[in-house]
Formats: C-alpha cells, structure tokens, sequence
C-alpha cells in the first residue's frame, strides 16, 4: 500500500514538475503576444508623432504629424484588435477598413487637390493586401496559436487537480506541503533565472541597431514589459514554494511538540 502510494504521489510530482514550465510559456503567451490589449497599450505610450517627425519631418510638416497622432494610434490600435481576432480564429478573414479622410483633410494645406482626389477615402488591410508570403506566415501562426490557447486552458484546471491529488493522497500536511515546496521553489528560480537570462540577450539584440534615439530608449522598457508576466509569475512561485515550506517546517514542529 505505501508502494503504492508512494508511486502515485511521484507521478503526480512529475506531471506538476512538467506542467509548470509548460503553463508559465502558455501564460506568458497569452499575456503578451496574444493579448491585443497588450500591444494597444505599448502603442499608446510610444510617441507616434515624436517617431513620426523623425522618419517624416522632410516630407509632411511636424504640426500635420502632431495632428495625426490620434488617428495614427487608433488605427494601429484597431489593426492590432482585428488581428489578433484573425489569429485566434474569431474571425474568418483578416480584414480592417482604415478612413483616410483625416489624413486628407491635415494634408490639404500641404498637397494639391489633383493629388488630395488621387487618395481614397479608405484604405482596406487584408490577407490579399498582405501578399502571399505574409499571410502564409499568418495561417501558420493561426495553426499555431490553435493549439496553445486549448492546452492553456487546459492545464488551468490540471494544475489544480495535480495539487489536490497530492494533498489527498498523502493525507499529512507537514510532508504534503513539502512536497508542493521544493516542487514550486525551484521552479520559480529556473524561471526567474530564464527572464533574467532573456532580457540579458534581448538587450544584447539592440544595442547594436541602427535606431532613432527615441527607440533606443523605448526598446528596452518593451522589452521589461514584454517579460513582466513571467517575471510575476516566477516571483509568485517562488513565495509560494517558501510560504509552503515554512508551513511544512512549522507544522511537523508543532506535531512533534
């Protein structure tokens, strides 16, 4: 019987060992890459007229610029949203209307009306649009993204069930808790080591890049917040494998006592 036991708490232990690394990965995913909201607040606070002015100021005068920065944003922001709908397979088509009509309007001053009547009202961003070799890339990332949210979701409710099998199946609190311990403590430092590791060699990426001043600055936060998520994450282990492991220690002496 205490074989038995013994067999089915290893086999929980090494399933949770496995499901962690894999969760933190499908957490962070869902919090950055595939979180449209995430992409529309780092869009927000780039200054799209500051970078703007720096590519364009020999073109398109920076007052004009400064009046577009709303409109850019937005765009960029609705883009964003009707992307990541594509990509998540809540939508069928990738398709985004952008107005010109602001853009014609700030320009008149600057262009004549033969070239102002040249520009559409609106503008069309879809798969076609896109060529061919992108929206291949697209309907990869598509099958991709298919297949990590279900295993997110999934592994949202196995992690919970693992624990509690553990806890049932050894039935002692003292020896329970150590075992969720040293499972989540070390994992939490491998992955704390891995984000550290990560914004190392990120930052190592960019230093060499040929960029406006203004990115130089901005790449770097993109990158700590890009790494937040797992960063919390990780952290979170780590005090809950300690907080589990002072409990182990404090009940057995209380037993004992």
């Amino acid at each position: 019987m205490n074989s038995l036991k013994g067999l089915a708490l290893g086999l929980l232990s090494f399933l949770l060992v496995l499901s962690l690394p894999f969760f933190g990965f499908a957490f962070w995913v869902n919090q950055t890459i595939l979180n449209p909201g995430f992409i529309a607040s780092e869009i927000n606070r780039l200054d799209v007229s500051l970078l703007a002015e720096e590519f364009l100021s020999e073109h398109i005068p920076s007052d004009t610029i400064t009046d577009l920065e709303p409109w850019i944003q937005q765009q960029l922001t609705d883009i964003a949203y009707a992307g990541y709908d594509y990509l998540r397979g809540r939508s069928e088509s990738l398709s985004v209307v952008i107005p010109l009509e602001p853009v014609k309007e700030s320009l008149r001053d600057d262009l004549g009306e033969t070239i102002l009547e040249s520009i559409p009202s609106t503008y069309e961003l879809n798969e076609d649009s896109l060529g061919a070799e992108l929206s291949a890339q697209l309907e990869l990332a598509r099958q991709v993204i298919s297949y990590i949210q279900p295993g997110y979701n999934f592994l949202i409710g196995f992690i919970p069930l693992l624990i509690l099998g553990i806890v049932l199946i050894d039935r002692q609190m003292s020896s329970a808790t150590r075992k969720l311990g040293t499972i989540f403590l070390p994992e939490g430092v491998l992955m704390l080591v891995g984000v550290f590791v990560a914004k190392y060699f990120a930052g190592r990426q960019i230093a060499p890049l040929a960029v406006t001043p203004y990115l130089e600055e901005w790449l770097p936060q993109l990158v700590s917040n890009f790494v937040a998520p797992l960063l919390m994450l990780s952290i979170g282990l780590i005090v809950g494998g300690v907080a589990l492991l002072t409990v182990s220690f404090v009940y057995k002496r209380q037993t004992s006592s």
